[in-house]
């Protein structure tokens, strides 16, 4: 008897939406790729940056946040899996808001998309440009100069072709593995021998003796829940690889059922090692955690390998967020809903207006980095979590209207299901909701981020007067 994830039934092809977002790619993409993008998608910057400054301030704590996350980032892209099975698109979670919420939805889908990862690209080359600053040789480059540079890079191998973003993501992807896999083993060993480090003697009593697991209580734990959704903020790029993808409905599910034990080892796993080899008032926002361990053991040359492991991870996060944006914006070209440079392609298939356009927005960035250096990462990463949350729910709204659809016969579900439908979608958007309250109760730039609300939804509900005429007119020359 077959597995039944491993297989999807297609819906009929009279039924099925037809976005013109999804013309003109290649199919670049292999089974090494999409593997390595799902576990890159979990594994970025919030963890290798953010978790010293979310270690500070929750405690041992933290893991139990990741943990909980993670199992709700596993339920939106479970979703999108489902959806991508029944119908792959580079347009990924627009092109389905098109097709069961309309162009309204789409429209809103895409915006909130954009709103993140042009913010997260600005916290990408800020965190690159921060890593750059641990070695001497970079220590007076200015960290404007050093965040323009990351931008340069990336932004190039980007507009070449998907097999370059492809080939570079899947080494990106390598690196922070194996970093991660040998920073484990080393830790482990540590805790086996009880080796000291830094005069502390690693185990459970480095939590133990240092306040327990919740060493100022439960609600900086949750407080720090919105920084962590920003570190699961890749996980659904590979929906969005798909639509490049040969045989997305054998890829897929095995990409996507991998990311849950991936967040369980390398997220909760590495923070339940990093608390017992070091008390947590020992990090900081301002390092790695890993290359505080590093630091500690005093061994020569290990800071500096991790601290190029983490400058890789910011690298990996940017190629991706210039990627998929550029996927998205094209979709909404199309449609009307996006300026209509952003949907014009080059010779390597790329989408290179969309790609630009977001850049545009890396550069901003780079005036921020100028401005506020210090302030830079976490001003944007508040402002990329509103984008994540939007992005998410609008997810799981696509995936509740999917179910509902499917209910009433007029779509086929795949095998490939998010399990406990719809209430899974339903407690994902409470989540969620939940998640923008912890940022109100935060006080300081999480409540000045959440006041900014209203304002995206008054931009949105303006953008959408400024397009709809042409979202309207080429509606009609479709049908």
């Amino acid at each position: 008897m077959s597995d039944p994830t491993m297989t999807a039934v297609p819906a009929p092809a009279s039924s099925r939406h037809v976005d013109a977002g999804d013309e003109g790619y290649s199919k670049d993409l292999k089974s090494r790729h999409i593997n390595m993008i799902a576990i890159g998608g979990a594994i970025g910057t919030g963890l290798f940056l953010g978790a010293g400054g979310r270690l500070a301030g929750a405690g041992p704590s933290l893991a139990i946040a990741y943990a909980v996350c993670g199992v709700f980032a596993f339920f939106v892209v479970r979703a999108l899996g489902e959806l991508v099975l029944y119908r792959p698109s580079s347009g990924a979670f627009v092109s389905y808001a098109r097709e069961f919420m309309g162009e309204k939805g789409a429209y809103t889908a895409g915006w909130l998309y954009f709103l993140n990862w042009s913010t997260t690209t600005v916290a990408d080359i800020t965190a690159a440009a921060v890593f750059a600053h641990y070695w001497s040789a970079f220590t007076d480059v200015p960290q404007w100069v050093l965040a323009f540079i990351a931008l340069a890079i990336v932004l190039t191998a980007n507009l070449i072709s998907v097999k370059y973003f492809g080939e570079m993501e899947f080494w990106f992807s390598i690196v922070k593995v194996s970093a991660l896999v040998i920073f484990m083993l080393v830790a482990i060993y540590l805790v086996a021998t009880s080796h000291p480090i830094d005069g502390h003697t690693p185990g459970l009593s480095t939590i133990t003796d240092n306040g327990g697991l919740f060493p100022s209580g439960v609600l900086p734990m949750l407080l720090v829940v919105q920084g962590v959704v920003f570190a699961y903020a890749s996980v659904e790029l590979c929906g969005v690889a798909a639509g490049e993808t040969e045989n997305p409905e054998k890829i897929m599910p095995k990409a996507i059922n991998s990311i849950m034990w991936r967040v369980g080892v390398f997220y909760v796993g590495s923070v339940v090692l990093l608390a017992m080899l070091l008390p947590y008032t020992a990090y900081s926002a301002d390092q790695s955690p890993f290359v505080t361990v590093f630091d500690k053991l005093g061994i020569p040359g290990t800071a500096g390998i991790m601290n190029l492991v983490v400058l890789t991870a910011a690298l990996s996060s940017l190629n991706s967020g210039l990627y998929s944006t550029g996927r998205i914006l094209r979709s909404m070209a199309l449609s009307g809903s996006a300026p209509k440079f952003t949907g014009v392609m080059n010779k390597g298939k790329v989408p290179y207006g969309g790609v630009l356009f977001t850049a545009a927005f890396g550069v901003a960035g780079v005036g921020l980095n100028y401005f506020m250096p210090g302030e830079a990462f976490e001003i944007v990463l508040n402002l990329a979590s509103i984008g994540i949350l939007g992005t998410w729910g609008m997810v799981m709204l696509c995936s509740l209207f999917f179910w509902h659809r499917s209910k009433s016969g007029l779509v086929s579900r795949p095998s490939y299901r998010l399990p406990w439908a719809p209430y899974t979608q339903i407690v994902t958007l409470v989540f969620l909701a939940t998640v923008l309250v912890l940022m109100w109760s935060d006080g300081g730039v999480g409540r000045t981020t959440v006041m900014l609300v209203p304002v995206i939804a008054a931009a949105l509900v303006g953008g959408w007067f400024l397009v709809r005429g042409r979202v309207a007119e080429l509606a009609a020359d479709r049908g």
